[in-house]
């Protein structure tokens, strides 16, 4: 039996529903359930007894015992965290509790649990910790890719507090010896992605005849990773990685923002075109520029390919037309994650941004 963290988010609901897919090893679900925590990402399992979902705050050091000691599992995969750069700036605080604080409880849980083990048992348990390119800060346009000896640099409150736990998990590995894999991943995308990240947001809005917000110029590079490639190396690590490294996962997919809202308007324009005959590029609107937005984000991910035979298979072209026909197939669930606190959220954040054209005419 493994123990997830956050696996009812995004990609932690991924890794799930693929974990169960090629396993019949039970996985115990441990999620907050905030925000972004959608338990209709698990739909397809809810008669399923491997999956044992607990509705929980990793937070909660003496709860986190308790899982520990019920269900024993030979693994924790940690995924919870508060991951949105926007929310980030906002609200700090709740970045600081959960991502420092709450890994800081759910190590020293760990720490108690694996100190008590069996000696094979021991050897054998792993604690994964999913952590993100964005730790490394940001990379000029003639930059190498951030390889895992990279000097962090976050730039924003997220990608510190997430640097912030990258440091605890290394501390524990070689202070106390917890066998510990820390993995750095770059822009994900797929199905269940909570849309108020680009790419399902630019979608929602599109088949909505909303405006579709492009920060700044639009030039802001990523690199981008489908969630179930990402999945299928965290099993990977999980299986053969060795305690105390670190491994980048890239998808070797450099697009500038603007370049990856271009491709999501062609490709609606041709599976579901807009009821006026027009393109949905039209909708494009650039607004205001976030606080320290980091211009380019790229992973050298050849240790993981190297040492562990791990590339992904999904080129940017496949695996965006796999996440449009899936966000087209599935408007439903769209339209229950875009009701109450994610509207008023939505309107938050981007009331506040004024167009470049507003702008221009206010100055």
């Amino acid at each position: 039996m493994i123990l997830v963290t956050g696996g009812a988010g995004f990609i932690g609901s991924n890794f799930v529903l693929d974990w169960l897919r090629q396993s019949d090893e039970p996985v115990v679900n441990v999620d907050k359930l905030t925000y972004a925590g959608n338990l209709n990402n698990l739909a397809g399992l809810r008669d399923d007894t491997r999956h044992i979902f607990m509705h929980a705050d990793i937070c909660d050091g003496d709860k986190m015992q308790e899982l520990l000691s019920t269900y024993k599992p030979t693994a924790i995969v940690h995924f919870a965290a508060e991951s949105h750069v926007d929310r980030s700036i906002h609200g700090p605080a709740e970045f600081v509790r959960t991502n420092i604080n709450g890994t800081f409880s759910l190590l020293e849980a760990v720490r108690t649990y694996w100190s008590q083990l069996a000696s094979p048992d021991k050897e054998k348990f792993r604690f994964l910790h999913v952590s993100t390119d964005e730790v490394y800060g940001t990379l000029d346009p003639d930059d190498a890719p951030f390889s895992e000896t990279t000097a962090y640099a976050p730039n924003s409150p997220y990608s510190a507090s997430k640097a912030a736990s990258d440091h605890l998990v290394r501390s524990y590995h070689h202070t106390y010896g917890l066998p510990t894999l820390t993995t750095n991943c770059s822009n994900n995308y797929g199905p269940y992605h909570f849309p108020e990240k680009l790419i399902p947001l630019i979608i929602a809005n599109a088949l909505a005849g909303k405006s579709l917000p492009i920060y700044g110029d639009g030039q802001q590079i990523r690199d981008w990773l489908y969630v179930g490639d990402h999945c299928v190396a965290i099993r990977r690590v999980l299986e053969a990685g060795k305690p105390g490294e670190t491994y980048n996962i890239g998808g070797w997919n450099e697009k500038a923002n603007l370049d990856v809202v271009h491709t999501l308007c062609d490709m609606l324009d041709a599976l579901q075109p807009n009821v006026v005959g027009t393109s949905y590029r039209e909708q494009i609107t650039y607004v205001t520029d976030r606080p320290g937005h980091d211009r380019r984000y790229a992973i050298d991910a050849r240790k993981i390919e190297r040492e562990l035979g791990w590339r992904p298979a999904e080129t940017f072209d496949s695996g965006i037309r796999k996440t449009v026909q899936w966000y087209l197939d599935n408007q439903a669930w769209v339209g229950d994650v875009q009701s109450g606190a994610y509207l008023k959220w939505v309107d938050k954040n981007y009331k506040q941004r004024k167009s470049s054209s507003d702008a221009q005419e206010t100055a």
